[in-house]
């Protein structure tokens, strides 16, 4: 693993790289209450690392002004677009997503038109807690790119009706069901790294069935 700052238009960001250069790169963010340095965020990139890819982790604008939450989106946004296309001549194929929040950002970049391989979002936040009403899906069904979805069925951002409804429009989204698992990904009983080995598996999988490596 090695510390790196990445660029963008506001000017840099914190980020970490995990193995060695290869074909398929994979990039992620932070949740909302997060950094890069979120501890369940290093164990996946460090398991995805384990298993041949190269990844990297960065910190999104409001972490690196010290600010506690997320914004302005369109901020957020622009660095994640600017970071990728910094990314894009790192791999052949390049893989975008994250935790919570940092994964819907990159969701919402690639429905505007950013190219990449294919999205990996760790617990994606289909709608607010508690407020199913509120979906956060439209968006999604713009995106060509195939979708990995490692949802924890204890979500309370995932209201399962919710979720059937927006996969039911989304032809090239694929969801893995981590039983037990809430929001952070823990699941009672299990450890942290059993769970990370089990999302890290489906993972490649997913990579071997739709992406490649």
């Amino acid at each position: 693993m090695s510390d790196a700052r990445l660029a963008w238009e506001g000017g840099t960001v914190a980020a970490a790289w995990h193995g060695e250069p290869g074909d398929t790169l994979l990039a992620l963010t932070h949740g909302a209450g997060g950094t890069y340095d979120t501890p369940s965020l290093v164990a996946y990139a460090e398991a995805m690392a384990g298993r041949g890819l190269q990844v990297v982790r960065f910190n999104l604008p409001y972490v690196e002004a010290g600010k506690k939450t997320p914004g302005p989106q369109a901020r957020d946004e622009r660095c994640w677009r600017d970071v990728a296309l910094g990314l894009r001549p790192h791999a052949r194929r390049l893989l975008l997503g994250g935790r919570s929040y940092g994964g819907r950002m990159a969701t919402h970049v690639v429905a505007d038109g950013l190219a990449c391989e294919g999205l990996v979002l760790l617990a994606y936040p289909w709608h607010p807690p508690g407020k199913p009403e509120r979906p956060r899906t439209a968006h999604l069904e713009r995106i060509m790119a195939p979708m990995l979805f490692l949802q924890g069925t204890r979500d309370p951002f995932a209201d399962p009706a919710v979720v059937t409804r927006a996969l039911a429009q989304l032809p090239g989204a694929t969801r893995h069901r981590l039983e037990g698992g809430d929001h952070g990904h823990t699941v009672a009983g299990r450890s942290i790294a059993g769970v990370v080995a089990e999302l890290a598996d489906a993972t490649v999988q997913w990579l071997d069935a739709q992406v490649g490596r």
